[in-house]
């Protein structure tokens, strides 16, 4: 295993215990998923741990945002559909 990726995540760990696990949530996720694929697209590992691990907690926020605020179904209209004229060739 690639150093630079175990000293990313010994850092994303280390972090997440001081700061809390409620500030940091989707950050870990993100991270180990961006930081292997940032290993296999040119061993940019680090890039691809910090890149996944803001989109992973922006991701987290919003799924966050709609549970607390879910959208009510549309209402479908009585009205009756009028369908199309037949064309005839």
């Amino acid at each position: 295993m690639n150093t630079k990726l175990i000293a990313v995540m010994s850092c994303a760990i280390a972090l997440t215990a001081a700061s809390g696990f409620a500030s940091a949530k989707g950050c870990i996720k993100g991270a180990v998923v961006g930081g292997v694929a940032g290993h296999y697209a040119g061993h940019h590992a680090v890039i691809g741990a910090i890149g996944g691990c803001y989109v992973g907690h922006k991701l987290a926020n919003q799924k966050a945002a709609q549970a607390a605020h879910p959208v009510a179904p549309a209402t479908t209209s009585t009205a009756p559909a009028i369908a199309p004229a037949p064309v005839s060739h």
